[in-house]
């Protein structure tokens, strides 16, 4: 693969990233806002943007986790011949132990995508099914935005080409 090409699924990796990431981040703020006692009036930002529909972004953030996912594998050759030397050669040890935990969160995200779906599906008037989509998502959330993060701090210290 030509490092033209290579340059070019990146930003569209990182574009589809931010897509992700605004999905996941509305999502685990619909579903922690407490809809009886709401912490600001009614006409505050905080409050519309909580007040969506959580469920509704379920399959746009599996789609979006699954090109992003398959974005970076296909990247992935590339980053580890190019940038990931780099990073060796100039000692920054916490830039390749960033990365390696990148990989390991980002294959964790993958792994939770169907406990994801599936608590949300249950997500009715059940608590406790409420309870666990929550938690599952924040976790997706907090994966999404260390990966998002770590990629483009490591993609400003050293990028492809």
């Amino acid at each position: 693969m030509t490092i033209e090409i290579t340059i070019v699924l990146l930003i569209v990796h990182g574009l589809v990233s931010i897509a992700l990431l605004g999905a996941i981040t509305h999502q685990a703020v619909a579903a922690w806002r407490v809809s009886d006692k709401p912490a600001m009036s009614s006409g505050s930002f905080m409050s519309r943007y909580g007040r969506v529909a959580a469920p509704v972004f379920v399959r746009a953030v599996i789609v979006l986790y699954l090109i992003v996912f398959v974005l970076g594998a296909v990247i992935y050759p590339e980053y580890r011949l190019d940038a990931r030397l780099a990073f060796e050669e100039m000692r920054l040890w916490w830039a390749v132990g960033a990365f390696e935990l990148k990989e390991h969160w980002g294959a964790i995200g993958l792994a939770l995508l169907p406990l994801y779906g599936l608590s949300w599906g249950l997500w009715r008037d059940d608590a406790v099914a409420q309870g666990q989509a929550k938690w599952i998502t924040t976790l997706l959330a907090l994966v999404v935005w260390y990966n998002l993060v770590i990629g483009h701090v490591l993609n400003n210290l050293r990028g492809l080409g």
